[in-house]
């Protein structure tokens, strides 16, 4: 990988809120850099400054937000590209998985038609190529009677089978990077299970670089090769999934690690048969 460029390399990225005449500094000097097929996983509880991070390198913050620091996105300056350069990228070279699959669809039209929408924006496909498509994207997923499921409505469709979907129309328009914002957050743990394995799929056939956001360390074991921990706006652990595992020097890090052991070993287990050989180790 030593000869290859990262997809995306961030340098001293900072955050600062303003309002009503006060500041708060909410992420503090983060770097990472994520290489084209790899999957680097930002680990952190709620208010670490993990989400905030991935918003503010996509342009997503509201203008009281202050942004610095060294962006580059395959090579590009981030920082001298303009919203609209930004907001192309970001449906095109750039996608994204959020948390709740539901509130990334309109309530009041049909899947397909939405679907067909996103396509329209970003390909030239004609209406008979995005309905192949759209087909396509839902066979890829694995869910049964795909003319059927383009015809319903968001609400009638499970929220793993949303975040599905979700997933499958960032694969299909062959990005450069996909971000997945704690995706598997606002399901069960059935659906957990299912996105879990589209996403291990994913992996393995697309040569997309991934950043992988998430509180779930029995997540991260299994689709991270790196891991970056957060605490407090600031990275406090970084390495491999093994080295974190196994020799997390930080204080916070070893005690997400205690706290979550037994639930990410049962998680783990559940879905590749056999125990995370860095916690078996461990315990």
């Amino acid at each position: 990988m030593s000869n290859m460029n990262p997809i995306l390399s961030v340098k001293d990225l900072r955050v600062t809120f303003h309002q009503d005449g006060k500041s708060a500094e909410i992420v503090k000097g983060v770097s990472f850099e994520v290489m084209p097929g790899q999957c680097l996983g930002i680990l952190g509880e709620s208010g670490s400054g993990k989400s905030m991070t991935m918003k503010a390198v996509l342009r997503l913050l509201e203008k009281n937000f202050e942004i610095s620091g060294g962006m580059l996105f395959k090579g590009e300056d981030l920082n001298k590209k303009s919203n609209e350069a930004i907001r192309r990228m970001r449906g095109e070279k750039i996608t994204m998985v959020l948390q709740n699959p539901m509130s990334c669809f309109d309530p009041l039209y049909r899947v397909g038609e939405q679907m067909a929408e996103t396509f329209a924006e970003h390909t030239d496909w004609n209406s008979k190529k995005i309905r192949e498509e759209s087909i396509a994207v839902l066979k890829l997923m694995r869910i049964r009677n795909p003319e059927e499921v383009l015809r319903k409505y968001p609400h009638q469709l499970s929220g793993g089978m949303l975040q599905r979907v979700m997933i499958g129309l960032a694969v299909k328009l062959e990005p450069d990077l996909i971000v997945c914002d704690e995706p598997t957050t606002a399901i069960d743990s059935i659906s957990r299970f299912a996105v879990m394995q589209e996403f291990l799929r994913i992996k393995k056939h697309s040569k997309a670089a991934m950043i992988f956001i998430s509180h779930d360390l029995g997540v991260l074991s299994m689709v991270a090769d790196r891991l970056c921990v957060m605490y407090r706006g600031r990275i406090v652990e970084r390495g491999t999934v093994d080295e974190v595992f196994r020799n997390a020097t930080d204080a916070y890090t070893r005690e997400l690690i205690d706290r979550h052991s037994s639930v990410m070993n049962a998680f783990v287990r559940a879905t590749k048969g056999e125990k995370s050989p860095a916690i078996e180790e461990k315990n």
